[in-house]
């Protein structure tokens, strides 16, 4: 049994949900959002609750049910309130700046590299080693950070680069004589 899929989803204030066959859509202050559950789960709205079963008790089943009850609460919480990722820039001379709608970024390269933020996603630059990246589904936004972060990942030796706030990297000693 899942202990997560067995929690019902309870609406929060303010967002409205509806379930239509396997899609659930949800409405919000922030915009709206829709998850399309898998047919081995089944989804009902009951009395301001999202309720997540299994069609059988089939490995299959089973294993689907805990996600997409967290997929249903990801995207409630997402309409309510959205998600925030923030990343770190390490390093001397390396800056990030908004351009308009793009983020360009100085990594070291011989070249700055500018990065095109896709639809859906605000990033902000509060400061020149910092980057703000918000919106309302949770995976585009870390799908964005780690796309960002891969242009130039933290390296283990002096810690330069683009890393997520808040990750440890573990260092390691440079060569001896």
């Amino acid at each position: 049994m899942s202990r997560i899929g067995k929690k019902p989803v309870s609406l929060p204030s303010g967002v409205t949900a509806s379930v239509e066959g396997q899609t659930v859509t949800a409405k919000g202050p922030k915009g709206e959002l829709s998850f399309v559950v898998n047919d081995e789960v089944l989804v009902k709205l009951e009395d301001g609750s999202i309720q997540v079963d299994p069609r059988d008790s089939s490995k299959d089943a089973r294993s689907k049910w805990g996600m997409s009850r967290t997929m249903i609460s990801n995207i409630l919480s997402g309409v309510k309130d959205g998600f925030e990722k923030r990343l770190e820039i390490t390093g001397v001379g390396y800056r990030a700046a908004m351009q308009g709608k793009n983020l360009q970024l100085a990594l070291g390269f011989s070249h700055d590299v500018v990065y095109q933020v896709p639809e859906g996603i605000q990033v902000a630059v509060p400061k020149p080693t910092e980057i703000v990246i918000t919106g309302i589904d949770k995976q585009r936004v870390g799908q964005v950070a780690a796309e960002i972060r891969e242009y130039r990942g933290p390296e283990p030796y002096k810690g330069k680069g683009v890393r997520y706030a808040g990750e440890k990297i573990v260092r390691k000693e440079g060569k001896k004589k």
